[in-house]
């Protein structure tokens, strides 16, 4: 099953190729370097669904909350969490 995961914009990395844009995202306290490229518009504090590594669209903040409380309720994001263990 394809999942994209619900995350929020920490810091934007402005000193790149605006083509390759890359952002600082939080998955519930887990932080990961995520590529922007495909949502440039997005600011810092707004949150974005990421799969594979790449942000594909912009979410609201209750959009996210609800996606995420599911998604941890499910037991999907196990893997997500114990990989931040090793990082």
């Amino acid at each position: 099953m394809c999942l994209a995961i619900p995350g929020k914009i920490l810091s934007i990395e402005e000193d790149i190729d605006s083509v390759f844009k890359i952002g600082k995202v939080s998955f519930s306290g887990v932080t990961k370097k995520i590529n922007l490229s495909l949502v440039p518009e997005a600011k810092v504090g707004e949150h974005v669904l990421v799969h594979v590594g790449v942000a594909v669209s912009i979410i609201d903040e209750i959009e996210a909350k609800k996606t995420m409380a599911f998604l941890e309720g499910t037991g999907d994001l196990d893997e997500l969490f114990d990989l931040q263990k090793y990082t």
